[in-house]
C-alpha cells in the first residue's frame, strides 16, 4: 500500500474584532491575516507576514452589541453602518487571497487563541457562502501550541510568562491586521522553538 504524503501547511495568522460575543447576534466588524509562514514535514519555514496581508472592515449584521466588546478595537460603529464591506463580499474576496496565497499547500488559520477568533471567522465564511478554505477544523491554537512545547497547563500558558524570545517586537493595538502581524510573528517562533 503507497504511503500518503501530507501536502505542505501553510500558515495564516488571523486576528478578528467583533462588537460582542458570538457569532449571528453579533457582528465580526473587522479581521486581519498575515501568512505566518510554512511546513513541510518537519521542516518550517517563517515568512515575512507584512508581505502577504488581508484587511476588511465589515459592516454590521445585526442591530445588537456590546459597547465594551466594540470599544476594544476604537472602529466606528455608525461609520462601519455607512461604509463597511458588505460580510459576502468580504468573506468572497478572503477565500480568493487564502487560496492565493497557499497554492500547493493547506491553508490553516491559526490565532492567539484561535478559540474566539476561529468562531467568527468559520460563522461568517460559512454564512457568507458556505465555504471555507480551511475546511471544518483547519485551525492551530498558539496557546496550545505553547502548552504543549512548554509542558504547561493550558491557564499558565499566558504571553505574560513566556520567554521573551518567543514574543513579538510588535505592538498588540486591537487593531486586527497589526495583532494578525503580532501573532504570525508568536507563530513562527512558537515553531521554531525547541525548549
Amino acid at each position: 500500500m503507497a504511503v500518503r504524503t501530507a501536502r505542505p501547511s501553510l500558515y495564516i495568522s488571523v486576528d478578528i474584532e467583533a462588537d460582542g460575543p458570538i457569532p449571528g447576534p453579533y457582528s465580526m466588524i473587522s479581521f486581519g491575516a498575515a501568512v505566518a509562514g510554512r511546513q513541510e514535514g518537519d521542516s518550517y519555514t517563517a515568512a515575512d507576514p507584512e508581505q502577504r496581508t488581508f484587511y476588511r472592515e465589515l459592516r454590521p449584521i445585526s442591530d445588537a452589541w456590546v459597547p465594551e466588546a466594540l470599544a476594544v478595537s476604537g472602529l466606528d460603529r455608525e461609520r462601519l453602518v455607512r461604509e463597511g464591506t458588505d460580510p459576502a463580499a468580504a468573506m468572497a474576496a478572503f477565500r480568493a487571497w487564502v487560496r492565493k496565497v497557499s497554492e500547493g499547500a493547506q491553508p490553516v488559520m491559526c490565532g492567539y487563541p484561535a478559540s474566539f477568533d476561529w468562531t467568527f471567522l468559520y460563522w461568517y465564511l460559512m454564512r457568507f457562502g458556505g465555504d471555507s478554505p480551511f475546511g471544518h477544523s483547519g485551525c492551530l491554537d498558539m496557546k496550545t501550541l505553547y502548552a504543549t512545547k512548554a509542558r504547561v497547563p493550558l491557564r499558565a500558558a499566558v504571553k505574560g510568562r513566556m520567554p521573551r524570545e518567543l514574543l513579538s517586537r510588535r505592538r498588540h493595538t486591537h487593531h486586527a491586521l497589526d495583532d494578525a502581524l503580532e501573532q504570525a510573528d508568536l507563530m513562527s517562533n512558537l515553531m521554531l522553538w525547541r525548549p
